[in-house]
């Protein structure tokens, strides 16, 4: 294991009225530095259906399997940057993409005071968090003035893919939909889905699936009652029918935050291996990435 460097509470923008609003990272750094090679790093969106939750955490069921996930990257040589961003009651939906967005282009301007490569800048998230990299992966143009805050790779556990068809795809023992009066979903977007289809798709990462986007993991499990596991599988059609590279992790029984009817963590575990191995796939030299 690397001895790892965690720098707490770094203001990486401000929002909301006239920049009132600080945005928080914590960037965790592999250790020691020692004239290393730039390394790459990762960007983490938390979960909480974007009404609750902190950038330190992967959610209660998570954190008390004691699966130390942001560890986990840095012993595999990765910087991590786990970010803030404005949650439903605090600003509608596009607010947490532009949250996002901002929390990338500031370590890509950052990369040399962290020995990061800006070439090698990756996203991931869950659940809402999975939602938010998504978003980033296949909104920010690579080649454009949003070229700041593109991302090389994307990882999204159990994802909001689809609002508008997130009720239809709910499993028969869905304990949250997203046609519930206040639903998560209606909250970001500020309105009903079914009377705002636009805006429904405008906050959707399907809406955004081509050929551009950047090579993508994908994680559900098959029993989640809170996103339905469709969301998933239909965003990585749609990456793979537009000629994207995209890999899709189903697991069996598995609920949201990866709780299994045995109650253990091996699908929490699988997830994390399968997350860790991704990005460090992609972070290798385009002729070793297969091997």
């Amino acid at each position: 294991m690397t001895e790892a460097r965690v720098l707490s509470g770094i203001e990486f923008a401000r929002a909301g009225d006239e920049g009132s609003h600080p945005l928080l990272l914590d960037l965790y750094l592999p250790g020691p530095e020692g004239g290393a090679a730039p390394r790459p790093a990762v960007v983490h969106f938390h979960g909480g259906g974007w009404r609750v939750g902190e950038r330190s955490s992967l959610g209660p069921v998570l954190d008390g399997f004691g699966i130390s996930a942001f560890e986990k990257l840095t012993d595999a040589g990765f910087v991590v940057a786990s970010a803030d961003y404005r949650l439903s009651h605090e600003a509608h939906f596009p607010a947490q993409l532009h949250d996002a967005k901002a929390a990338v282009r500031w370590l890509r301007n950052h990369a040399a005071d962290y020995n990061v490569d800006p070439d090698r800048i990756y996203a991931w998230g869950d659940s809402a968090g999975g939602h938010l990299a998504s978003l980033v992966g296949l909104t920010a143009n690579a080649g454009g003035a949003d070229a700041d805050a593109a991302v090389a790779a994307v990882a999204a556990w159990y994802p909001p893919t689809d609002l508008g068809r997130m009720a239809e795809q709910s499993l028969p023992a869905a304990v949250a939909r997203a046609d519930d009066p206040g639903s998560r979903e209606e909250l970001l977007v500020g309105a009903v889905l079914t009377d705002e289809p636009a805006k429904a798709a405008a906050a959707s990462p399907i809406s955004y699936a081509s050929r551009s986007a950047p090579p993508f993991f994908l994680a559900h499990g098959t029993a989640d009652r809170f996103v339905p596991p469709t969301q998933s599988a239909s965003l990585a059609a749609a990456l793979e029918g537009a000629g994207a590279a995209v890999e899709l992790l189903l697991i069996e029984d598995a609920d949201h935050m990866w709780i299994l009817p045995d109650h253990s963590q091996a699908a929490a575990e699988k997830a994390m291996g399968a997350t860790v191995s991704f990005f460090l796939r992609q972070s290798r030299p385009p002729d070793t990435q297969a091997t």
